[in-house]
């Protein structure tokens, strides 16, 4: 059975990194694109280049907190009417800050885990409001490689918040089962971004325009789960899942 072409779709943390290349690749396919960030210059910024590329698309952009997350219901409610229905929501927003439970930091871990955890819960639920009623629809959660395994050090609570999100879109897929609506998670690898800009030595890693690519590529599919690039990181998901904690403790 072919899939149903995603016309619209809402990406969010697209002002820069992952969100940013992934606006790039599917403006590059002629999608429409709603654009949420908190740096809504740079969003401007990204819509002004999108639009020079592709004039025959159409790109929305607001400002968005997802921790805000009242606004997040009525930033995607927006984003609905204005483009004329969703059909892909990407829930890409998150940080990646922390550090060792136990060291004092724990306002910075709690930071993540509320945007990476909570917020994406907020983007699940407003995104199957619009979805439910039109029984179609393509949710997409961005999680992680770090997910599958807890993580030492400063990856302790992004690495738990990451598996959380995994958690919450199998649920959604098993509530979902036998509708039209699709629930997608990707568990990214290594890809340059602003998040990891400054970790100089890390094994695996693709540059941000690779990597996006693969991204968009997996997405199109609309898998239950996604590991990008697939090489090498399906073959590391399952060495992950069954490797002694000391070994795993070393990809971080």
């Amino acid at each position: 059975m072919s899939r149903p072409e995603r016309r619209n779709i809402l990406i969010t943390g697209a002002s820069s990194g992952l969100g940013a290349g992934m606006a790039r690749e599917f403006a590059a396919r002629g999608r429409n694109l709603a654009l949420a960030a908190r740096r809504v210059d740079r969003l401007e910024e990204l819509r002004e280049e999108l639009l020079a590329a592709h004039p025959g698309i159409t790109v929305a952009v607001r400002a968005l907190d997802v921790n805000r997350h009242d606004d997040v219901f009525t930033v995607f409610r927006e984003f609905d009417e204005e483009l004329g229905g969703l059909d892909r929501v990407i829930v890409n927003a998150g940080l990646g800050k922390g550090q060792p439970l136990g060291t004092g930091y724990f306002r910075a871990n709690v930071q993540t885990a509320n945007t990476n955890f909570l917020g994406a819960l907020a983007q699940s639920e407003a995104a199957l409001e619009l979805m439910r009623p039109r029984g179609r629809g393509h949710v997409v959660l961005i999680s992680s490689m770090s997910a599958l395994r807890g993580m030492p050090r400063n990856m302790t609570t992004y690495a738990a918040s990451k598996a959380a999100v995994a958690s919450l879109g199998e649920g959604m897929r098993a509530d979902l089962a036998g509708t039209d609506i699709r629930v997608s998670t990707v568990f990214p690898g290594y890809i340059r971004s602003e998040i990891n800009e400054k970790v100089k030595k890390v094994p695996f890693i693709v540059d941000t325009e690779t990597g996006c690519r693969a991204l968009a590529a997996a997405i199109e599919k609309e898998p239950a789960k996604a590991y990008v690039p697939s090489w090498p990181w399906i073959p590391l998901a399952y060495a992950m899942k069954v490797l002694p904690l000391a070994v795993v403790r070393r990809m971080a």
